[in-house]
């Protein structure tokens, strides 16, 4: 999950550190406050509070990024003393180069800076940047990853509402619909298949579409069961190659994630020109499912967007498999391309 935090936040946080830190000094130093004003102090407290902001920043924008948003506490741990490192040497460069140069004044005596001496004592200063980011990173992403929960239990709460809508006596609709396929099975074996496939779909979407997660065989199923009544929408002119690879059986998979994609190529795709086929194979291996469509635009269709139906499936998706997943669309010329990677739980 990419934090997406204003820089401002970072800076109005370590403003008011600087002044809490040059206020609790006036504090302590009530008896010298002619040299608590001084310029030479103003700098040398500026560039030790810009060593830990500087310090602070990569920390957060980097391995905190890199490790604690992956959990990978470990890896942090160990970064902790590159980071305090860092510290030593920006303190240096701004202080004992810098600041030296305007003022002729070292903040460290000479022994003292000597390189193996200078980075452990500022080992110590140089933690409040790691743990302040460490901590603030933590602190953001705990925000980011609340609200993104509320968001996605506020449109389950949406969908339930529109599928209750929808969901106007099923038990009557599959009924009916076995009373059609009773009475044309002895006499159009096509027509009666076809009503069968169409109870299955319904019944797919009103029982397993408000689950989290269902069997891979049944999202299969689903998409093909799509796929087989828009054929004969389309009756002849339906130029579509759809491929399925792999085998699958009780592996399991986020909910609808699959038919977004297909809906997409018959909603958007241009279908009717045996020139320009469109593609949907699902590669399915013992870890993940890989699917990839293809179609042709139709003229005057905009894919800069796939819309809310896009932007919800990647929030459910960020929610359910984290970082382990892969989601792209393409747009090149008048074709649109889409490919998803999903690990697949067992």
């Amino acid at each position: 999950m990419k934090l997406k935090i204003p820089f401002y936040y970072h800076m109005l946080l370590f403003l008011g550190l600087f002044l809490t830190f040059y206020l609790w000094d006036i504090g302590v130093n009530t008896k010298k406050l002619d040299f608590v004003f001084s310029r030479m102090y103003l700098l040398f407290n500026t560039g030790f509070i810009l060593s830990i902001f500087i310090v602070y920043l990569l920390n957060f924008y980097t391995f905190c990024d890199w490790f604690l948003n992956k959990k990978k506490i470990l890896l942090y741990l160990f970064s902790i003393p590159i980071s305090l490192v860092i510290f030593a040497g920006v303190r240096y460069f701004l202080q004992e180069v810098l600041i030296f140069e305007i003022t002729g004044i070292h903040n460290y005596a000479e022994k003292t800076r000597e390189i193996g001496y200078y980075i452990r004592d500022n080992f110590f200063f140089g933690l409040p940047s790691v743990i302040l980011s460490a901590f603030s990173f933590l602190l953001w992403q705990f925000q980011e990853t609340y609200k993104q929960n509320q968001q996605l239990l506020l449109e389950n709460k949406k969908a339930e509402l529109q599928m209750l809508k929808s969901q106007v006596s099923p038990h009557f609709l599959f009924n009916t619909l076995n009373s059609f396929y009773s009475q044309l099975i002895l006499k159009d074996d096509e027509m009666a298949s076809d009503i069968l496939v169409l109870s299955d779909l319904l019944r797919y979407v009103i029982t397993e579409t408000d689950k989290d997660e269902v069997l891979l065989f049944k999202e299969v199923q689903f998409v093909q069961n799509y796929i087989h009544l828009q054929k004969k929408r389309f009756e002849d002119q339906l130029y579509l190659d759809f491929v399925i690879e792999g085998t699958y059986s009780t592996q399991k998979i986020l909910s609808s994630a699959l038919i977004h994609f297909i809906e997409n190529v018959f909603k958007h795709g241009k279908l009717n020109n045996p020139d320009e086929k469109a593609t949907i194979s699902i590669h399915i291996k013992e870890d993940f499912l890989e699917l990839s469509t293809f179609n042709y635009n139709v003229e005057g269709e905009n894919y800069s967007s796939t819309g809310i139906g896009f932007e919800n499936l990647t929030k459910r998706l960020e929610h359910t498999y984290g970082p382990h997943f892969i989601l792209e669309k393409i747009t090149e010329n008048n074709t649109f391309k889409t490919y998803l990677k999903i690990p697949l739980k067992k």
